[in-house]
């Protein structure tokens, strides 16, 4: 780890690439998003990784590469990397939880218009020299009723845009959220689908996520009424969905994101949904406009400097949170252990034993792991550092001056 090299793959901004280099580390950047039969040798020269949304950080990966240190997801969604076995290895996973926010909420907010106006199928029939000039089915958003599924970050962000266009907005989340400005929160999902002219889905993935959408909520939902799903592709059952295009039970949808997705632009998109009315399909460009993956670079790319200069674990989604200042003239011992009593004392009397003065020291755990930051002597810090890295319950030591 004195000289981490960094790999980031599938067109991560270069501004991650330009400040980390800026820092003095190694990075390489590749654009597209290596399986992981390509990963596992891949990473063998390197310490730290960058991905989106598509590369998979799998148990086997983990297993295979033990000198990998930290991962960064250059986008909001940590569901592609296996948090607890990279836990379990010591391993903290950033993320960029609100960068894109404003790009993914505006879309939102373009594609119900769209949506309401029958703009993509408008746009195609001109391309193709037909002149459809009509009235029929195409509606203001003033007035209608937005139904927000999961209001966090993004979804609190559209409901504010939404109002602001003269929208009425109601939520639902499994969690109590606080509405902003004249929000209001629905008990339960089916009371959200009944209710709303509009539905937009802003759901991690997970077990409870999976599916959510089917045939029994499409059956909730009002006649003639829009589905928007720019989070995750399996939130929405694609059968299901298209059965209810088909029997105009909706009239229409905008999809960004899939259950299969091609692994690069270079492969083929195929789904059931393509050449239906109405229907508008991009290839997850919610949260991909300039000015958001700039940010995204920006962001995780700090929380890699912090980690790895200074032992700064803040912001981590899969670690005990550590964001300790630096003291002068000493150096960090950074120490990740297994979560078990006694581990604290031992690392306490290695130092005690070695006349050691420890200047600052912070600990915290979570249910599997402790996560400690000593600041030391510099002379001394080294070997003290291989000492504590020889505790049975160790899991990895390094030392930052």
């Amino acid at each position: 780890m004195e000289k981490p090299r960094i790999l980031l793959v599938e067109n991560i901004h270069t501004v991650a690439k330009d400040s980390l280099e800026a820092e003095g580390f190694e990075v390489d950047l590749i654009s597209h998003a290596p399986s992981e039969t390509e990963l596992i040798p891949l990473l063998k020269n390197y310490s730290v990784i960058g991905i989106r949304s598509k590369t998979e950080i799998t148990p086997a990966v983990l297993k295979q590469n033990p000198q990998l240190a930290l991962i960064g997801c250059f986008c909001i969604g940590t569901n592609q990397v296996s948090l607890s076995n990279a836990r379990l290895a010591g391993v903290p996973v950033f993320n960029a939880p609100h960068s894109n926010t404003r790009s993914v909420a505006e879309l939102v907010i373009a594609e119900m218009i769209a949506l309401s106006r029958q703009l993509g199928d408008r746009n195609t029939q001109a391309h193709q020299g037909r002149w459809v000039k009509s009235a029929d089915g195409s509606r203001e958003v003033r007035g209608k009723t937005l139904g927000i599924v999961g209001y966090g970050h993004i979804g609190s962000q559209v409901s504010v845009l939404a109002e602001a266009m003269g929208l009425h907005v109601i939520f639902y989340d499994v969690v109590k959220k606080l509405p902003l400005g004249n929000a209001r929160v629905k008990p339960t999902l089916e009371a959200l689908l009944e209710d709303s002219d509009f539905v937009t889905l802003h759901v991690p993935e997970n077990s409870e996520t999976r599916g959510l959408i089917g045939k029994a909520q499409f059956a909730r939902m009002r006649m003639g009424s829009f589905l928007i799903n720019a989070s995750r592709g399996t939130v929405v059952v694609i059968d299901d969905l298209v059965q209810a295009i088909q029997e105009k039970r909706i009239a229409g949808c905008a999809l960004d994101v899939f259950p299969d997705e091609p692994a690069s632009n270079k492969d083929k998109f195929v789904s059931p949904l393509q050449n239906l009315p109405n229907v508008i399909l991009t290839p997850h460009i919610a949260g991909s406009t300039e000015e958001a993956q700039e940010a995204i670079g920006r962001e995780v790319a700090e929380s890699f400097r912090r980690y790895l200069k200074i032992g700064s674990s803040a912001g981590a989604v899969n670690f005990p949170n550590v964001d300790l200042s630096i003291r002068k003239g000493t150096s960090r011992i950074l120490n990740v252990h297994r979560n078990e009593p006694g581990v604290l004392g031992e690392i306490n009397g290695i130092i005690s034993q070695a006349g050691a003065n420890i200047e600052g020291q912070f600990l915290a755990t979570d249910e599997h792991i402790g996560y400690i930051v000593m600041d030391v002597a510099a002379t001394q810090a080294q070997a003290l550092a291989e000492k504590i890295n020889q505790l049975s319950r160790s899991i990895r030591t390094r030392v930052v001056t």
